[in-house]
């Protein structure tokens, strides 16, 4: 999870959400890392774990990801969570809980549908102190910077 905390800085450098992922093999070998690009890349599949699965797959030459282990600061959304089903990922491990958009629990249940044909290993609240701050940290600072904006544009 530091790992992928470092890579939510990279996409906090680059006014993207902090999130960062980092997906391992089953000896622990990073196999791919991503952190969330979607302004950057006028791309709104760009999240981090999108990155890192499609890193991972490069990597392995192959579209399932069994018995490896994704690590993000964020709990995936729906979309992240159907890539983290079609490539067979077996462990997920996420930080901070996203109770907007977060499928894993906090908003949807996407994982706890008995008709899935996919099941894989869920821990969530990993370093979630330092994971939630540094979202919040960049969203507060987010608001004061359109505050800002908005004071130089009423004068």
């Amino acid at each position: 999870m530091q790992q992928a905390l470092l890579l939510a800085d990279k996409a906090e450098a680059e006014g993207e959400i902090p999130v960062g992922a980092v997906l391992v093999s089953p000896t622990g070998e990073v196999l791919g890392e991503g952190w969330n690009r979607s302004i950057v890349l006028s791309d709104p599949t760009a999240h981090a774990e999108i990155q890192a699965i499609r890193m991972a797959g490069s990597a392995l030459q192959n579209y399932r990801l069994i018995d490896c282990t994704l690590y993000v600061t964020l709990e995936p959304c729906t979309m992240c969570a159907g890539a983290i089903l079609h490539s067979r990922i077996g462990r997920l491990v996420f930080g901070a809980s996203d109770y907007k958009t977060g499928a894993i629990g906090s908003r949807f249940h996407l994982f706890e549908d008995y008709k899935m044909n996919h099941f894989l290993e869920i821990r969530g609240g990993v370093m979630a102190d330092l994971c939630s701050a540094k979202i919040s940290a960049f969203f507060k600072k987010r608001r004061e910077q359109k505050k800002q904006l908005k004071l130089i544009d009423i004068r």
